[in-house]
């Protein structure tokens, strides 16, 4: 398996490309108001995701054939429903398998977008830019999720496009259950989905890569993953099968983790593993659990090694099961991978889905994921949570909701910030302050940057110690925004304004003009 630690910073062209940006990491601000420097913010970032899947029309489109403005109004109450709770990031399904929901050279259109592959949407030419637009408007990013290895979802392959790897490439697939896969053995394979993923990031301003937790299929009974020719052909000297697929996974971590950061050293890596690394019944370092499959036995997934060797920026285990469901208890998952986890952010994945849905009766009380969130809350390393699927809180569930908006969720996060750090001095010279027809008004600034930031507003509790500011409000500024504006609140108490960036920096509190009752 891989064990070599990446070493990216002292490598030529990355510090070069470090340089470059760094050059421009120039901001020139206007501010009209108070001079008076403040302390920084040290409020705790949190990480407030939900899932939108497009697979099988799950979230979103709700139906391929609905018409554009439908699609809109769909995705959008998504969106606005979130953003009222206060979740600051939307990891949306792009590519389900070997399709895209954007205008690709790698793919056809998938057919969840437009009701054919291959054919693209009537009138919708770039779905994805428009979504990332819409997430970013509301102050939350965009994770692009993927599906790295599921070619197909079915077997009728006679509904894919010529355009599919299937018939470009079908020494690229396994068939495998009732489906097709990549073939992960492939040196070729793993190219191919760099390519994949460098034309994301290089083309739209998506904050990070994501991935779920489908590598090798989960093993079904009596059925062979067919890879032996190629095990054959690649396999390292005295290497067995099993070290060979999970060297396999962790080359396209690797490679995908030195893709985007060699692009853009802002957009993060993360990955979402099925929630058991291994039972200690196998393993003494595993958690005390007995799931029927493992991420590093069955899966051939080592999380722990990506961790190690610093390729991702978070980890998002799925542990969907409630707090002490005896095979696999929540808890227990919960404080094994804040026990384990370094060198990355921790979040929790929490299967909402199941709410009043699921022959465990601990998911028929209310306080079932308002029990997860605390605990996450409570232990150290854990920076948030995650929610599978959008649509499992959406019209239902009021009571659940309402306490995670009331006890957790009742003022805006910052997001947390990955793994490339570039420390520098972000300052605001001048704001200006504008009146808007509802009386309260805008504090607008203008900035040129090639790295996305947000735009903050906080208001104090009392006084200017640290820790005092309370974040009320942010505002995404993108790359090519060279405007920002956010609205102000009627408040008595003092308002304060910072920028902050990409890539773990924000600047002082500057003061500005509170509007009172």
């Amino acid at each position: 398996m891989l064990k070599k630690r990446p070493t990216f910073i002292q490598s030529g062209p990355f510090r070069f490309m470090m340089y470059r940006y760094t050059l421009s990491f120039v901001l020139i601000f206007l501010f009209s108001c108070s001079t008076i420097r403040q302390p920084k913010v040290y409020s705790k970032p949190e990480f407030r995701g939900v899932w939108i899947a497009t697979v099988a029309n799950i979230d979103w489109p709700k139906h391929p054939l609905d018409n554009l403005d439908k699609k809109k109004r769909d995705f959008i109450e998504i969106l606005d429903f979130y953003k009222r709770l206060n979740f600051n990031a939307a990891i949306v399904q792009v590519r389900t398998a070997g399709d895209a929901l954007y205008p690709s050279s790698f793919a056809p259109w998938s057919k969840y977008i437009s009701g054919k592959q291959g054919q693209k949407p009537e009138g919708f030419d770039s779905p994805l830019e428009w979504m990332i637009k819409e997430t970013h408007k509301r102050g939350m990013e965009f994770h692009a999720w993927l599906n790295p290895y599921r070619a197909t979802v079915d077997l009728d392959t006679l509904s894919l496009s010529q355009e599919h790897d299937f018939f470009k490439h079908p020494d690229w697939m396994v068939k495998y259950g009732k489906k097709y896969y990549y073939n992960p053995g492939l040196p070729e394979v793993r190219q191919n989905f760099d390519k994949v993923v460098s034309e994301l990031v290089s083309n739209y301003e998506i904050d990070a890569i994501h991935f779920d937790d489908y590598f090798y299929p989960y093993k079904i009974k009596d059925e062979v993953f067919n890879d032996s020719l190629t095990f054959k052909a690649h396999q390292l000297p005295n290497q067995n099968l099993e070290d060979w697929r999970r060297s396999n996974v962790d080359s396209l971590v690797k490679n995908v983790h030195h893709t985007i950061k060699s692009i853009k050293p802002w957009v993060q890596f993360g990955i979402s593993p099925f929630g058991v690394w291994k039972n200690n019944s196998t393993d003494p370092k595993g958690s005390a659990t007995k799931a029927g499959q493992t991420t590093y036995e069955d899966l051939y997934a080592d999380p722990l090694l990506w961790m190690e060797q610093g390729w991702l920026d978070y980890l998002a285990p799925q542990a969907y099961w409630s707090m002490e469901y005896p095979p696999a208890a929540h808890k227990t998952i919960s404080q094994w991978w804040s026990n384990t986890t370094n060198r990355t952010n921790l979040y929790m994945g929490n299967g909402t889905y199941k709410i009043k849905n699921n022959p465990d009766k601990a998911w028929n009380k209310k306080n079932e994921i308002p029990k997860q969130l605390q605990l996450a809350r409570s232990l150290n390393n854990i920076n948030g949570n995650i929610f599978f699927s959008a649509k499992s809180l959406m019209g239902k569930h009021d009571a659940v909701v309402k306490i995670m908006k009331r006890k957790f969720y009742a003022n805006p996060a910052q997001n947390p910030f990955g793994s490339i750090k570039i420390n520098r001095e972000l300052s605001i010279a001048k704001v200006e302050t504008l009146n808007t027809a509802n009386g309260v008004g805008q504090v607008c600034i203008s900035h040129k940057d090639s790295v996305p930031r947000f735009l903050k507003l906080y208001q104090s509790k009392s006084g200017f110690k640290e820790k005092d500011w309370i974040l009320i409000q942010k505002r995404y500024l993108s790359e090519n925004d060279e405007n920002g504006c956010i609205d102000m609140v009627k408040t008595k108490r003092q308002l304060g304004i910072t920028i902050s960036d990409a890539l773990g920096n924000e600047s002082d509190v500057h003061l500005i003009s509170s509007i009172q009752d």
